[in-house]
């Protein structure tokens, strides 16, 4: 369950490290070393394919219409970060540890303004790293609250 949580969109490590640390009562920085490398790995594979299903799914109609919204949203939210910052925006765009942010969004919004492969997998590797961090510091401090 911890590892499936790491890959559903808008929870990503997010949900998964609080779960592995408050619920299932892994070592912290086991849930944190996993749910960062399995996050990291799942956001270059995916910025990897978009291509590939954005051609593929927006020949269906209602789709592309998914789509063109999502992909409004997505440059309204995250181009004036990279505008001002470059990498590093869409590294803090990931880093934000909640809903609507992440490596999902992040992967989208760096193939959408035509990020190179290589400048996203840095963004996503710092943007997941930092949001673990963020994430796993909370989980501690919850779980010391309640000991």
């Amino acid at each position: 369950m911890f590892v499936f949580l790491t890959f559903l969109p808008t929870l990503e490590l997010r949900a998964s490290i609080p779960y592995g640390i408050l619920v299932l009562e892994l070592p912290w920085w086991q849930v944190f070393l996993m749910a960062v490398i399995l996050n990291f790995i799942f956001g270059v594979a995916l910025y990897q394919f978009l291509d590939f299903f954005v051609k593929l799914f927006t020949k269906v109609p209602f789709i592309k219409e998914i789509y063109n919204g999502l992909v409004e949203r997505t440059q309204r939210k995250v181009e004036p970060f990279v505008e001002k910052y470059g990498t590093i925006g869409i590294a803090l765009f990931i880093a934000v540890p909640l809903p609507g942010s992440g490596v999902w969004t992040g992967a989208l919004a760096a193939y959408l303004l035509g990020m190179k492969h290589r400048k996203f997998a840095l963004a996503a590797l710092i943007g997941v790293i930092l949001a673990g961090l963020v994430v796993t510091v909370v989980s501690l401090g919850l779980l010391n609250s309640f000991a």
